[in-house]
């Protein structure tokens, strides 16, 4: 083993490599995700401390009245215990965890991925990037669903910076914009917005961005000092899906 090998792996060259391979590519917020860590030896034997999953999702940031494109870290995992991996050997490491219910759905711009990390000390780390599809969990997908029965058609979805006041648990939350295509409310509304604050296996906090559409002097003037919007807040547990449609609805027609 000589130092001049040693001393390429630890800039990256001739060292170990890693590729995850995940047991499929479509996933559904609150699933599991199963999978192979592989390692391939380089030119020497190296120290291995951690290997690491992240997941990370795409967001927009505004900073100078511009629009950046960032990432965030939604969840981490650690893989295995220290170990070391010989000059040309492969090793196998099968792996699973819970993609977290409040996973954005990848609709619109919004990317996640898993990111696979080895954490090698004195030496260039080695990572893995592997995209996946995100749905809703089965429980956000019933608010949405109850949303298009009501007469409104999802026109975008963004992953925007969270507003502290929100306290999510996130620093990016989703927003699903939809327009009215019921002709009750397409009269009386610019669009209603929909966010999943809060998510788990049982219950959903969602909150409904109202926004009125403007009539007369008022309502232009309401508009311009952004007084036009309303925020309701509601939870929903699996026992309350049979009257979602007729809360949500009972929310819009009070705040229009």
């Amino acid at each position: 083993m000589s130092i001049f090998n040693k001393v390429l792996a630890s800039v990256g060259i001739g060292a170990a490599t890693v590729d995850t391979k995940l047991d499929s590519s479509r996933y559904t917020a609150g699933d599991v995700i199963r999978g192979n860590v592989e390692i391939m030896g380089g030119n020497v034997e190296q120290n291995i401390d951690a290997i690491y999953l992240t997941l990370y999702t795409t967001y927009i940031r505004e900073a100078d009245d511009k629009k950046y494109t960032d990432h965030a870290a939604i969840t981490k995992f650690k893989v295995n215990e220290p170990f070391v991996i010989g000059a040309g050997e492969r090793k196998s490491i099968p792996f699973s965890f819970n993609l977290p219910y409040t996973t954005p759905v990848t609709s619109g711009k919004t990317r996640v991925w898993v990111q696979t990390g080895l954490d090698i000390k004195m030496a260039v780390d080695p990572s893995d990037k592997d995209y996946i599809e995100v749905k809703a969990a089965p429980l956000a997908n019933e608010v949405l669903r109850a949303v298009e029965a009501l007469g409104f058609r999802l026109k975008k979805v963004d992953c925007e910076t969270a507003p502290k006041r929100f306290h999510t648990p996130h620093v990016f939350i989703q927003e699903f914009e939809f327009a009215a295509t019921n002709p009750a409310y397409r009269s009386r509304l610019d669009e209603l917005e929909v966010t999943f604050l809060n998510q788990s296996s049982g219950s959903v906090e969602v909150l409904l961005q109202i926004d009125r559409r403007a009539r007369g002097l008022a309502s232009f003037l309401s508009e311009a000092l952004e007084m036009d919007e309303s925020f309701v807040r509601l939870t929903f547990t699996d026992r309350d899906i049979p009257m979602m449609q007729s809360t949500i609805k009972q929310a819009i027609e009070r705040n229009i």
